[in-house]
């Protein structure tokens, strides 16, 4: 009896026991699933805050990296890049009150004709309108140029152009360039402000070439960059001869004479002048390039009969000199550049200049 209720027991026991081990083992494999998952998980989490971590910083450089920017491109409205670069160029890294560097560059100003009458009959935010559009449109052709703005007097632009890594060629053909361009770029803006209704401008522009001494002055609580010499004043003094002399721009003979290749540009000869501030005369010429062809023709048909007479003119010759420029005037009855001439004689056969007189005109 106890024999064969033994057996069946054993078999139930076994069965139990098998059955235990299968969920054990089922238990330990969802067990360890589950322990994989959850360190899966946490992994991912790890990634995931590692990489919002890693994008969180940057973000933060990035938006750094913005303000920096923004930063320079603020600063740079106020002290040009090019200023910075001389400096760098000539070992300064800082920009420090004193600076002070010499430099061969051309210096080119422009300005707009009749600017105090065009101003009157304007609102004070009718006039800051107006030249802000206008110097947007003539900033483009002096950067194109390898030139940057200065400084903005008034309704004028101080522009100096020292080609990086160029040579005294390459600034002098650039600011002359950008002369043209100046005249280009003057000619759009005034279609634009025909088509809606307002009356042209028109601007006159300078140019010299020669040595300036770039540097900073200020106090300690405020300081600017700034550009000085002799040159300076003759760029200045030249362009305030453009309305005088009825021409769009003028260069001077040094500008001209750097450039090298007297056939790259159109010109003709002005005058031979002593600006204010400087004792010694100087030749200034027109560029034509700019001017339609016809006009050129027109300008350069009178340019050796202008030459000879401003020669003559310097020798006291004043009726020879009078006689030549009367012919030119045949042919172009309309040439200020004439007619300043012609009056220019009269006036000075009834002064009485010294003997030692150089011939150079002194224009205010």
């Amino acid at each position: 009896m106890f024999e064969q209720l033994t057996q069946p027991i054993s078999l139930i026991l076994l069965t139990i026991i098998v059955v235990l081990a299968l969920a054990l083992v089922r238990m330990s494999q969802r067990l360890k699933n589950h322990q994989r998952q959850q360190l899966a998980t946490r992994e991912q989490s790890q990634s995931a805050l590692a990489l919002s971590e890693s994008e969180d910083q940057d973000k933060r450089f990035l938006s750094k990296a913005d303000e920096a920017l923004r930063l320079t491109q603020t600063f740079q409205k106020f002290v040009p890049r090019q200023f910075v670069e001389h400096f760098a160029k000539h070992g300064s890294n800082t920009l420090e009150l004193g600076r002070a560097d010499e430099d061969d560059v051309a210096i080119l100003f422009c300005d707009i004709r009749g600017f105090t009458g065009l101003s009157e009959k304007m609102t004070p935010q009718e006039l800051m309108k107006f030249l802000n559009s206008y110097f947007l449109r003539m900033n483009d052709p002096i950067h194109q140029n390898n030139g940057f703005i200065d400084k903005f007097i008034g309704d004028a632009i101080m522009a100096l152009f020292d080609h990086p890594d160029g040579t005294d060629q390459d600034k002098a053909i650039d600011a002359i360039n950008a002369a043209i361009d100046l005249r280009y770029a003057l000619n759009i803006y005034n279609q634009h402000r025909s088509n809606s209704g307002y009356p042209p401008v028109n601007i006159g522009v300078g140019v010299h070439f020669g040595p300036v001494i770039i540097g900073t002055v200020g106090s300690d609580d405020r300081m600017d960059t700034t550009v000085i010499g002799d040159s300076v004043n003759i760029a200045y003094r030249i362009e305030s001869l453009a309305p005088k002399l009825g021409a769009d721009i003028i260069v001077s003979a040094q500008t001209l004479d750097t450039v090298g290749d007297p056939e790259k540009y159109t010109y003709r000869i002005l005058d031979w002048v002593r600006v204010k501030g400087r004792n010694t005369p100087l030749e200034v010429y027109e560029i034509l390039d700019h001017l339609p062809e016809e006009e050129q023709e027109l300008k350069l048909a009178t340019a050796e009969l202008i030459n000879k007479g401003i020669k003559i003119r310097i020798e006291k010759d004043w009726d020879a000199a009078l006689a030549l420029f009367q012919q030119a005037l045949v042919i172009s009855p309309e040439d200020p550049l004439i007619i300043h001439h012609m009056e220019q004689c009269h006036r000075a056969r009834d002064a009485d200049y010294s003997h030692d007189w150089d011939g150079a005109l002194t224009l205010q």
